[in-house]
């Protein structure tokens, strides 16, 4: 019989962009002819077995060709029928697949605060085994799915990259603030991982795309205001120092915007007066404001008419010292001995 007479079994031009494209009919017509493109393997599948496989080229479906056949034919239609799934594997890569989401809420181990981590980008699919592709699916994607394996490989790449980033940021390898300076250490360590969970699966992902990670916008903003904290709390060596600034500086915001009212100015001097008790000897700072006393034994600042330190209960005016360098003053004194500051 001439194979004119029978139907031709290939991939629709519409379909060739998958992995995988399943046959839809599972009888397939002895003397059937099959066209598998040059980047392609056809296999005929049964109770998830690969029973043959057809390279590229023409193909007839015939027992007496294919001898491995025989077991697929349908008896029950008198031997005019086969009958087995049959699957188009496509050796081209797949490109441009998506993938993203939430990766882990971890805990930074500079600020120890518990942060999310999100990451985004594509990543291509090739098929390195196609008998293996198709029978290692069974159970875990549908391989007539077209979106299947790429969704499947997805959901796997985002967990190995869950796992391995939450490590290498534990061992301190990879800083939370500051990861993508290290995205291409990142990527090479989950392409080989990711690649070693798919080689039984008969996939491989050959290279990642547009690819960053990425921390919530609030966590971001809280780690950034924590690491300027750390920063400038070591330079001054003190973090009282460092608030006493930071309250004078909320205190000149206020004033410029409009608040130059008394209280900020008496709020502002008594930052400052903080700040400038706190400075290295020798240092050239701001006075404390007027109105207010230094107690002698901790230096901490009072008001005028305060009669002890509410730090350490030292009694005040008790021991007239001067209000810049702390120095005992005589009673008649109307300047500081020690730095020349006038008393009042």
């Amino acid at each position: 019989m001439s194979w004119f007479e029978r139907e031709f079994i290939a991939v629709p031009e519409t379909q060739k962009n998958q992995l995988v494209y399943k046959w839809p009919d599972l009888n397939i017509r002895r003397f059937s002819r099959v066209l598998v493109n040059a980047d392609e393997t056809a296999l005929f599948v049964r109770s998830g077995k690969v029973i043959a496989t057809l390279g590229p080229g023409r193909h007839r479906i015939d027992a007496d060709e294919l001898p491995v056949l025989g077991a697929l034919m349908d008896t029950l239609t008198g031997g005019n029928f086969y009958r087995a799934e049959m699957y188009f594997v496509s050796a081209r890569e797949l490109p441009g697949i998506k993938f993203g989401g939430r990766l882990t809420d971890i805990v930074d181990p500079l600020s120890e605060q518990v942060v999310t981590l999100r990451a985004f980008g594509e990543f291509a699919l090739s098929v390195r085994d196609p008998a293996e592709l198709i029978t290692g699916l069974v159970g875990t994607a549908d391989p007539a799915d077209p979106t299947a394996a790429p969704r499947w490989c997805a959901d796997l790449l985002l967990k190995c990259m869950k796992i391995f980033i939450a490590q290498g940021i534990s061992r301190r390898d990879w800083p939370v603030l500051g990861l993508s300076g290290h995205l291409a250490q990142i990527e090479s360590t989950v392409l080989r991982e990711t690649n070693v969970l798919l080689y039984d699966y008969g996939l491989r992902v050959p290279r990642m795309g547009n690819f960053d990670i990425t921390l919530a916008a609030e966590d971001a903003d809280r780690l950034k205001r924590l690491a300027k904290d750390r920063t400038y709390v070591r330079l001054t060596g003190d973090f009282n120092r460092y608030a006493a600034g930071e309250m004078a500086i909320g205190a000149g915001h206020g004033m410029a915007r409009g608040g130059g009212g008394s209280a900020d100015i008496g709020f502002l001097g008594a930052a400052l007066g903080l700040n400038a008790l706190q400075q290295p000897t020798g240092t050239r700072v701001p006075l404390p404001a007027k109105g207010s006393q230094v107690c002698p034994q901790c230096q901490s600042l009072r008001s005028a008419d305060a009669r002890f330190c509410g730090d350490c209960g030292t009694e005040l005016n008790a021991h007239p010292a001067c209000r810049n360098c702390a120095a005992e003053l005589r009673d008649t004194a109307k300047f500081c001995g020690n730095c020349g500051t006038a008393r009042h």
